[in-house]
């Protein structure tokens, strides 16, 4: 195993963005607005080359996202690729690209584990949300064919205020379908997400309503299924540790090679973000500036630096500190003591209450516009 280098953790998990082509046109999308270029996409040999840097470096994980992961043709040859490496290999999908016949080429090639998001489990409410009529039926015979071909299924059950009160109902569902392991997966308000938080935003009542009776399912499901849970950001008291801390865990590469530590950095305008086309990965993880910005501690402001929290949250967001203070390096609003906390709190409440039902699809090109 490698050794971290001056003090520097070495990553444990890669998230592999393979592309920004997707069928749905999610609304809370965490893809940036300005979605790559499919024709710029990296290569099957440049995946497999940012496969291998990234085993040498210590990566144990990879995460094959997007977009939709599917849409690219050599999906199974990149994970049989990394599970030749030694890599855990899990897939993030919506799952409609998905046939028997995939689902049985990719655990044939070494895949171990599937994430599949669901929106909701009333069908009109994911045809909604997802932007794609005849999802939900899609997404359950996917797992269906998941648990067939013996692969792990976890369900990320993506919560907004339009299904916030369905959540009992969608835990049943990933039981019934045979999940091993739920996330309730309350919006993360980056990208296409934040364009629509007028749109999704939970209210503090909702909340207060949901988290009992996720509990009730965390106790009753014990042993059958696992259901990791965290309150929205929005509504929080504190921080959490965004990916485990700002390039200490995690990193990311987007379709067109850019690493990055999260993937919302690039809403941070004066990151220099680099490419694999650049520049070798271990050397963007250990002395890239975008990487070292955030590392540590150093940048933190006075009150997180004094917080005895520093090293278990790392000072939160900093996309959230940029999107809600102004300032990537800011305290991040989430936590209680920032001066910002009090006006995250009111604006999500406002935005909640006042209802607002008009998305911004998802989408290359124009921006299309629906009303719930």
């Amino acid at each position: 195993m490698p050794e971290a280098t001056a003090a520097v953790d070495l990553p444990v998990a890669m998230l592999a963005e393979l592309t920004h082509r997707c069928p749905m046109r999610c609304a809370y999308c965490s893809n940036p607005l300005a979605l790559d270029d499919p024709q710029a996409e990296l290569t099957t040999a440049e995946w497999k080359d940012v496969l291998e840097q990234a085993a040498a470096l210590g990566v144990m994980q990879v995460h094959f996202s997007g977009g939709e992961p599917t849409a690219r043709q050599d999906l199974a040859e990149l994970v049989a690729h990394a599970a030749g490496l030694g890599l855990y290999t899990n897939l993030i999908t919506s799952g409609v690209l998905l046939d028997a016949g995939k689902v049985r080429a990719l655990a044939a090639a070494g895949l171990e584990h599937v994430q599949l998001a669901f929106q909701d489990s009333d069908a009109a409410g994911v045809d909604v949300v997802g932007g794609w009529s005849g999802a939900l039926a899609k997404k359950r015979a996917v797992a269906g064919l998941v648990k067939e071909a013996g692969l792990a299924l976890t369900a990320n059950l993506v919560i907004t205020r339009h299904n916030a009160a369905r959540v009992g109902a969608m835990l049943d569902m990933a039981l019934d379908l045979g999940c091993e392991r739920a996330e309730v997966a309350n919006v993360q308000y980056y990208g296409w997400g934040l364009l629509n938080r007028a749109a999704l935003m939970p209210s503090k009542a909702q909340l207060a309503a949901m988290t009992p009776v996720v509990r009730e399912r965390q106790e009753r499901y014990r042993g059958r299924m696992v259901i990791d849970y965290v309150i929205p950001d929005y509504h929080a008291r504190r921080p959490k540790a965004c990916m485990g801390g700002w390039a200490r865990r995690f990193l990311n590469v987007t379709p067109t090679g850019k690493v990055l530590p999260c993937h919302a950095a690039e809403t941070i305008p004066h990151l220099p973000v680099e490419t694999v086309r650049q520049r070798p990965l271990r050397d963007i993880w250990l002395h890239g500036a975008a990487f070292e910005a955030y590392r540590g501690e150093a940048w933190m402001p006075a009150g997180c630096r004094s917080c005895d929290r520093k090293e278990i949250d790392w000072g939160g967001c900093r996309c959230q500190a940029l999107a809600l203070a102004g300032d990537a390096a800011a305290m991040d609003p989430a936590c209680e003591l920032s001066p910002h906390h009090a006006a995250m709190a009111e604006t999500a409440e406002q935005e909640a209450q006042a209802g607002g039902t008009r998305f911004v699809y998802r989408a290359f090109g124009p921006h299309k516009h629906s009303t719930f």
